[in-house]
This record gives structure tokens, sequence and C-alpha cells, in this order.
């Protein structure tokens, strides 16, 4: 049977990625880097799940115990988070391994002989589909798989590091913003919304659909109005809500780069002609200060 490994900073984007190995059929492991990783994937279905002892910190230094563990246990593909950490470990490993990457890919599907996959290029003006022989390594972007469940048995290995880098201290971010990730509708805000206080409107509209607030670049750099974690883009984040709409965004190819794993988007601009409206499933041509009054009253009756 093929043979599939995936490595995740989060247990839900590495439950995507199990997902991903047992849809095609692949016996899938997940790799852990603490006890605490491996129990929050124990019910996320995967075959086994593969904690690491003694690995050093951060992960990227384990990225030759990690190449050596994955020939060891023949494994035809290594599944890894896209996130900026996911992306050093998976490069790494894939040098050591002399083995075809891709990175970023909205979506993934095995057989067994390629890994096809599909990603954005040029700034999400370009859709490349590629196949990938085994074995592979690719990195992929939130809600490009469907999680599955089941209990898993954990096993201890020990892997080889690479001690020359060492981490000497670590200071946790303070994000202020909502998970984007885990929010299954987003509002977006854009450069469309006039003045910081017409905020109020997009969060009572958001407070309705149990949303969380999204935005554009221009408002978390320029205006700083939201902060930076909570802009969605291609240089920001990646998110895959069931529906994403967009309020007075114009829709350039950056931003609609990291909305592509939304399952419906929607969107409100005034102009007929923005590109926002090419990405959209559903679109209102209409004044948003007259539109989103309309749809929070709306959602009212939900």
């Amino acid at each position: 049977m093929s043979v599939a490994f995936v490595y995740a900073d989060k247990p839900s984007a590495a439950a995507e990625l199990i997902g991903i190995g047992k849809r095609g059929g692949f016996k899938t492991f997940a790799l852990a880097f603490s006890e605490e990783q491996a129990q929050a994937l124990a019910d996320c279905g995967a075959d086994g799940i593969v904690a690491a002892e003694g690995a050093a910190r951060p992960v990227e230094c384990s990225a030759q115990g990690v190449a050596e563990l994955l020939r060891q246990r023949g494994a035809d593909v290594f599944l890894v988070g896209a996130s900026a950490q996911g992306r050093s470990l998976a490069a790494l490993a894939a040098a050591h391994l002399d083995c075809a990457m891709s990175s970023d890919v909205a979506s993934v599907e095995l057989d067994g002989t390629f890994a096809t996959i599909t990603r954005a290029m040029y700034g999400g003006a370009v859709v490349e589909t590629a196949r990938l022989p085994y074995p592979a390594v690719v990195t992929v972007s939130a809600g490009a798989g469907v999680p599955v469940a089941g209990r898993s048995p954990v096993e201890h290995v020990r892997l080889e590091s690479d001690d020359r880098v060492r981490l000497l201290d670590e200071t946790p971010v303070e994000k202020s913003g909502a998970d984007l990730h885990a929010a299954k509708v987003i509002v977006a805000v854009g450069m469309g919304v006039r003045e910081q206080a017409d905020m109020a409107m997009i969060e009572a509209l958001a407070e309705r659909l149990g949303a969380g607030i999204g935005c554009t670049r221009g408002i978390a750099e320029s205006r700083r109005w939201l902060p930076v974690e909570q802009y969605v883009g291609l240089s920001g984040e990646d998110v895959a809500p069931d529906l994403y709409l967009a309020i007075g965004v114009s829709g350039q190819v950056q931003h609609v780069a990291g909305v592509r794993g939304a399952r419906i988007i929607a969107a409100v601009n005034s102009d007929a002609n923005a590109p926002i409206f090419r990405a959209a499933d559903y679109g209102v041509v209409g004044d948003l200060y007259s539109v989103v009054p309309a749809l929070i009253d709306a959602a009212a009756d939900l």
C-alpha cells in the first residue's frame, strides 16, 4: 500500500492533510514534534502518529532526520501545512531526499503513481496543474482537504537533529485579531469603507452572521484599522471559510489569491467592473452603505 506522511503546526491543518492521504487510499501517518502535538492528533483518523523524541527546535533542525524517517518507511509523499515553519521543514526535507516538491498548493490528488496538484501562480493570475512523481514533498494551503476521524496509535521514534542552530529564546506574538482559519464565515472589508467609524456597521453584520472579520492589505497596513493577522491575501493569510463576504473590496489578484479555498465568495461593490466580481459566486452592485444595513436586517431572521 502507498504511504503518506503529514505534518502541520496546527491540529486542524494536520487533520485536513490526513484526509487527503486517506482519500487517496494511502496509509497515512502524522508526524508530531512533541507529546502534546501527538495527543492533539490522536483522534484525527491517521493510521498512526509518529512522535519524534529529542527533536531539536526549531523543527527545521530535524529535517535530515525526517527525510531519513520518510526514506526508511517508504513514504511516497510528505504533505506539509503551508505555514512559515512548514515551508522551511518541507524544503529542507525535499533537498535531503533529492525529490520533487511543490509549494502552497490549493489541491492535491494522490494515486498510485503521481501527486497531482493545482496552485495559483503570478499573484493568482494563472492556475497551474502539475503531476509530481513519487517520492514528493508538497506544502498545502488551508482548506485543501476534508478531515476524517478515528483513533490513532502513537509510536515514539528518535530523529537525528542538526545542532548547529539552537533556539535561545522565544516570545509569543500577541495577537488581537480573530482566528480566521477557524472561521466558517468571514466578512472582509476593503478600501470602499470610507471612515473608521463605519467599521461599526461591518462589526454588526459580522456579529449577526457569527463571522470573523478579515480585510485587505490597505485596511491593515495603510489605515491600520485592523490587526495585520486579519489581512487576507498573497502575503497575508490564506483562508478557507464556507462563506467569504467581501464588502468594498476591489478584488486585486493579490487579495483573491488568499481566498481561493472559500466554498462561496460573495461581494458587494458599487463598481460593476470591480475585479472581485470575476472571483465571486454571488455579487451585489450597489452602495455598501445601503446594502450592508439591509444585510444586517435580513440576517436577523436567520
